[in-house]
């Protein structure tokens, strides 16, 4: 009896992730098959706001200072002005912009901050959960908007293969990860941050990232070119070996940063909006990291 129960819990916790996963993937590949610009920023933005808001419903469970309503008004504008910009193209959005919205989460957590009695360390807590609130959510998550326009092309969202590839490359990371370290995971990795994760899991999902990078690179080469010169945008075989690798252990780094949020909220999912998952953080974690990483490789190849 001791034994069914851990077996029975690890199978129910399976089907739900599998399930969950499945309806996402359904999600995204209804916006990918729509090649509307709106369903890939709606998707973005949803996403975004669920996130961030699930972020501060931890800080305010943990009795953490911090100011969720300047932190949610500042990730509702800067989304909104971003996918206003976005189909422009690359142009359509200034340089200064997000630079700008740093100073403005920054100036604004400390105005915020100065309508309050200094109380030892907690101003200081109140200005940095606030700015990485920003940073972390709504900054690093919305490169995954902008790898839709990064690249020329026909359409409203040229470079909608590349953000496929993305998730694809990062979720198969996450995949590989679970489904190898279940099965044979027996090393831990870094224990005192995540118990679960295994050096065998670490393995499985290199294995699984490759997978999907090499697969849909195979398959989708022609549609992953730059429209105005024909030439293939990831380079060659070798570029998107790398790259696959690399995203993969940013996407391991990600899913390790929300777990040092988590520990240390004492908090073990983000939200209950995905049964076996999680919330909507515990689903990006992972892409806040490796969607800027792409978005940059693709803005500076010469190609």
């Amino acid at each position: 009896m001791s034994q069914a129960a851990p077996d029975n819990s690890k199978r129910t916790t399976f089907l739900r992730r599998s399930v969950s996963t499945l309806g996402l993937w359904a999600i995204v590949a209804a916006a990918l098959y729509s090649r509307q610009a709106w369903a890939y920023l709606g998707l973005v933005a949803v996403l975004t706001l669920i996130a961030a808001w699930e972020y501060f419903q931890m800080l305010k469970a943990a009795g953490v200072k911090c100011f969720p309503r300047f932190g949610m008004l500042l990730a509702l504008v800067y989304s909104g002005l971003l996918y206003w910009m976005l189909p422009e193209g690359g142009a359509g959005v200034p340089d200064w912009f997000d630079g700008a919205a740093i100073f403005v989460a920054i100036a604004g957590a400390f105005g915020l901050q100065l309508r309050h009695p200094i109380r030892g360390l907690e101003p200081l807590q109140a200005v940095a959960s606030t700015v990485l609130g920003f940073i972390y959510i709504p900054f690093l998550f919305n490169f995954a908007a902008k790898l839709v326009f990064v690249v020329p092309g026909p359409g409203q969202v040229p470079g909608a293969m590349f953000l496929l590839w993305m998730i694809a490359v990062t979720k198969f990371t996450d995949m590989g990860a679970y489904i190898v370290g279940s099965m044979i995971g027996k090393h831990k990795m870094i224990p005192h941050v995540s118990p679960g994760k295994t050096w065998q899991g670490f393995g499985g999902a290199i294995f699984f990232a490759l997978l999907a990078g090499c697969g849909l690179y195979a398959f989708f080469r022609e549609d992953m070119s730059n429209f105005a010169t024909g030439l293939h945008v990831l380079g060659s075989w070798t570029h998107v070996i790398v790259l696959s690798i690399v995203l993969c252990l940013l996407a391991v780094v990600g899913d390790l940063a929300e777990s040092v949020v988590k520990r240390s909220l004492s908090a073990k999912d983000s939200g209950h909006m995905l049964p076996g998952i999680g919330g909507a953080l515990d689903l990006i974690d992972s892409l806040c990291f490796t969607a800027p990483v792409l978005y940059f490789y693709l803005k500076w190849m010469p190609v």
